[in-house]
């Protein structure tokens, strides 16, 4: 507080040059709207998009770039780039960029760098050291365990096995 004060107060001094500094709030309400600002604490969403999330993300549709938290999401969850913790979903769950720790479940889960369980019908990754359990199972690279109709692990000596597929 102290440090945004002495900012804006300086601003004023030298004329016109203002420092803005992310805000950080302990409970957020998003309808449509895109901020840069961090949340510790609870962020209710009809949708929306913020920096960060740490604590616990309610709504309809959410997406942050990242998350340190549980994420409840009707419709759809959207991490941009670091996911650690859990996102829940009736529809899609999405973690992207960066390596991300945790649970994923819906009826439709993707991640770039998973470690940790997707559950769902369709569980997409592009590497995968944990489970996946699913109707359909692809990972790119894995290691550890696919239980499903449809398992892949491209970069596996059997890339395609009912059932239950082992990556090493």
């Amino acid at each position: 507080m102290r440090k945004a004060l002495f900012s804006l107060v300086f601003a004023g001094l030298v004329g016109g040059v203002s420092a803005v500094e992310k805000e950080v709030w302990p409970v957020w309400v998003s309808c449509g709207d895109a901020e840069d600002v961090e949340v510790v604490g609870f962020r209710f969403t009809g949708w929306g998009y913020c920096e960060q999330v740490t604590g616990m993300d309610i709504g309809f549709i959410g997406q942050s770039r990242y998350f340190n938290g549980i994420q409840v999401n009707l419709l759809w969850s959207e991490v941009q780039d670091k996911l650690a913790g859990w996102q829940i979903g009736c529809l899609y769950n999405s973690a992207g960029l960066g390596d991300s720790i945790g649970i994923q479940t819906a009826l439709w889960n993707e991640s770039m760098s998973l470690f940790g369980f997707q559950v769902g019908l369709v569980n997409l990754s592009s590497y995968t050291k944990g489970f996946q359990i699913g109707l359909i199972n692809r990972s790119d690279d894995m290691r550890g365990y696919q239980i499903g109709l449809i398992n892949v692990i491209r970069n596996s000596p059997i890339p395609f096995f009912p059932g239950v597929n082992v990556g090493f």
